[in-house]
């Protein structure tokens, strides 16, 4: 028997197990080889009208309450008021050094009490019609105002080039200005996202991994439970949460504020701290993290939670980390390859000539335009030898996911985009479909105005962005979109497109910081917003809201949050003296703006033909391009020979941008991640998949959870007050939380000693003397 993939499949009730074999349910669920499909319970889980898939299993129910409020009064003040809180809270803290980040988790925490206090003491009284108590706070209601609280609870990206237009070109935009540039740059990937939902959203290959986590978290919280549990005895997985919470909580006190050690747990740098190779090679801050272990839980999650990625993507993952890292880094090095030796191993900033940080005040004009006498009289521009190399795995991943996208993807996207919600093969799909979907028009309205938007920001006002580029900035992202977020949606790994923006850009307009980060915003946050927006409707797909709901819960959060930043940031910059200044009083340094500000300046002034062009210094990395297009290839064409080898596993997308968090991550984020992802990504599953059905998500959800509200006490209570001056002579300098920096490692000391002249490398190429 051969079922047809468009539209003929047959419910659960319709098959004898006798006659449902393997093949008929792998043709149904994706129309790729799909790696996350567990071969021996796919056919289980779509007996019991489940998913195939054993984590969608473990933290999703298969059913679903239509009569439950969603919508209501109370979820909407009560994500408005949070959407409101974080947005600003988040702004106000984004300009400051040392800061924290309210959180998600922090925002599902915060919003179950208040929603039950609501239901426990709002009179039921109804206003026109509505009313503002239906009764007990629901999973449902609960989801929906999270979303509106977080959708853009972290500060916009748009507004950093508000910022660095301030603070480093001395323009002054108004609200105007800055209110349509955020806007657009915020909603334009909504509606991509939208668009793409029946790519991204529908399908049941699509899971996104980090939803499961929340998913669980959810139904831990609201004591909801369903067959995908599993019959493992035990404690309940509520009180399971608590104990798990709560310890999570309390443990980070210790390498967050008490004893850093345990979070930088270099120990063999802390046994030779003077000795460069061995600091070099098993050193945590500016090393290649030998030393293997972290007792940090921020550390180990700082590139996703190791217990919602799969395991075969952690694979990927760590094999391309020690591949690339571990054994080519430092070949690279240690030969003084691009005249890295004189530089330290890894770190996150870039260097002159000197090996001192690059001064990028000295090669620009008072308006910011490159000087290039002095430039030239100054120095090129180096790069530490893990950096060196990201910006060549985030080449070869821009042409990688596209190869890999067309020879691996090409046919399910041929076939969603002719299925309709009904036909998926899927229980939670065929639950959404009872719900009013959201009109393709109500996209299409945001898409164009936003664009109008766009347009009138970059012509009405002085940016040297032509109406073309931003067009083709939006056409990068549109490219992209779909492969990236069918990755994404697969590995949770998102493949960036930041790097590739810049080089464009950088090309295409040298000269001209301000387009420079316009473009790069457009064509870099569109994508990640789509991604989000689709993340979000999985979720709201998941949890059961309607999708009409989910809409314009995500819209008009955003808008309101857009304006809240906006208004802070307005509010701060005029009433913080001396703020983004590196000695302003209170800490608000601007230290993202910097950066920002700085990238502006090295990929917009400076450009990128005098890093990458031909007879640069760094010339050879623009052929990871071209590696990034062989390696799917020849991957593709193994697969075909030996379709059931380990191959079919390797994902070069995933290989080339799975390390690109580096920098600013370093080793410690990716060395004890890979670790706890093998522990509970293979071992327990497979060993113990009772447990690891009932507890792994919900363990995640707790540490996650802990971990956020941990990192919000101590910055509230130990460090922000008396401007971290708390403890400034006991426990901040205490053994435990300084050993780790006085270490070669800590000191970021590079292998070689600077040449007698006081400088490396080569001269400034004059060619470039007429650009």
């Amino acid at each position: 028997m051969t079922l047809e993939p468009e539209g003929n499949w047959r419910r659960p009730e319709d098959y004898e197990k006798a006659d449902l074999t393997e093949e008929d349910v792998l043709a149904n669920i994706a129309d790729f080889d799909d790696p996350n499909i567990d071969h021996e319970n796919a056919v289980v889980g779509i007996l019991e009208d489940d998913s195939p898939y054993p984590e969608v299993r473990s933290a999703v129910a298969n059913t679903d309450d239509s009569t439950i409020p969603v919508s209501s009064i109370r979820a909407w003040v009560i994500g408005i008021a949070l959407a409101i809180l974080l947005a600003g809270l988040n702004q106000f803290l984004f300009f400051r050094y040392p800061s924290v980040t309210i959180s998600s988790l922090v925002a599902v925490l915060i919003a179950l009490p208040i929603g039950r206090a609501w239901a426990a003491v709002v009179p039921n009284w109804r206003i026109f019609g509505i009313s503002l108590n239906p009764g007990p706070f629901t999973i449902k209601e609960h989801v929906l105002l999270t979303i509106m609280a977080t959708v853009s609870s972290s500060s916009a990206y748009a507004t950093d080039i508000v910022a660095v237009q301030r603070v480093y070109y001395n323009q002054t935009y108004n609200f105007s200005y800055q209110w349509m540039l955020v806007m657009s740059t915020q909603l334009l990937g909504f509606s991509l996202g939208g668009i793409l939902r029946r790519f991204l959203v529908q399908p049941p290959s699509m899971i996104w991994p980090t939803n499961l986590v929340t998913c669980a978290l959810f139904n831990t919280l609201h004591s909801v439970s369903y067959a995908g549990i599993g019959t493992h005895g035990g404690i309940s997985r509520e009180r399971f949460f608590l104990y798990a919470w709560a310890a999570g909580m309390c443990w980070y006190f210790l390498p967050g504020y008490l004893f850093q050690g345990l979070s930088y747990f270099s120990w063999v740098c802390w046994i030779a701290p003077n000795n460069i190779v061995v600091n070099q090679l098993f050193g945590y801050v500016s090393g290649l993290g030998m030393s293997l272990i972290t007792f940090d839980w921020a550390q180990i999650t700082y590139i996703g939670s190791p217990l919602a990625t799969p395991w075969w993507a952690e694979a990927n993952i760590a094999v391309g980390f020690v591949t690339i890292f571990w054994v080519l880094a430092p070949i690279l090095y240690y030969t003084n390859t691009w005249y890295s030796a004189y530089l330290p191993m890894s770190t996150r900033i870039s260097y002159d000539n000197t090996g001192n940080t690059y001064n990028v005040t000295q090669i620009i004009n008072a308006d910011a335009s490159l000087n290039l006498a002095a430039y030239e009289q100054y120095s090129p521009l180096f790069l530490s030898m893990t950096f060196a190399i990201s910006y060549g795995l985030s080449f070869a991943s821009i042409t990688a996911t596209l190869t890999h996208a067309l020879l691996y993807f090409r046919k399910q996207i041929w076939v969603q985009s002719r299925r309709s919600m009904s036909e998926q093969t899927d229980v939670h799909a065929r639950l959404m479909s009872k719900y009013k979907q959201v009109p393709g028009w109500w996209y299409g309205i945001i898409f164009v105005s936003m664009v109008v938007l766009g347009i009138i920001v970059i012509e009405v006002w002085h940016t040297e962005f032509p109406v073309w580029a931003f067009f083709l900035a939006l056409t990068i992202a549109f490219v992209y979109v779909l492969p990236i977020g069918m990755i994404q949606a697969i590995t949770n790994q998102q493949v960036g497109l930041n790097v590739i923006t810049e080089l464009i850009i950088g090309y295409a307009l040298p000269g001209r910081p301000i387009a420079m980060m316009m473009f790069k915003t457009w064509g870099y946050i569109t994508m990640v917003q789509a991604l989000n927006f689709a993340s979000d409707f999985k979720l709201g797909h998941y949890m059961k809201i309607p999708p009409r709901s989910m809409f314009w819960g995500q819209v008009v959060a955003t808008i309101i949050a857009g304006t809240v930043q906006l208004g802070v940031q307005a509010w701060m910059f005029t009433n913080i003296p001396d703020i983004c200044s590196p000695t302003q009083k209170n800490g608000f340094i601007c230290p993202n703006t910097e950066v920002f500000g700085t990238a502006s300046i090295i990929w917009g002034v400076i450009g990128p033909m005098r890093v990458f062009s031909s007879g640069q210094i760094y010339n050879v990395l623009t052929y990871f391009f071209l590696i990034g297009v062989i390696c799917p290839v020849i991957a593709y064409l193994i697969y075909l020979k030996w379709p059931d080898s380990i191959i079919r596993y390797v994902n070069f997308p995933v290989i080339f941008s799975g390390t690109g968090s580096i920098p600013p991550a370093s080793a410690v984020n990716y060395v004890p991640w890979a670790i706890v992802g093998f522990i509970f990504q293979y071992h327990i599953r497979r060993r113990h998949i009772s447990w690891w059905t009932k507890y792994n998500y919900v363990l995640s959800a707790a540490m996650d959870s802990g971990l956020a509200v941990s990192i919000v006490i101590i910055f509230f209570v130990l460090q922000y007050p008396q401007n971290g001056t708390i403890g400034l002579t006991t426990v901040q300098t205490w053994w435990g939380n300084t050993v780790f920096l006085k270490t070669a490692d800590g000191q970021a000391l590079p292998y070689k000693p600077l040449p007698a002249s006081g400088t490396f490398g080569c001269v400034v190429l004059a060619v470039w003397s007429s650009l």
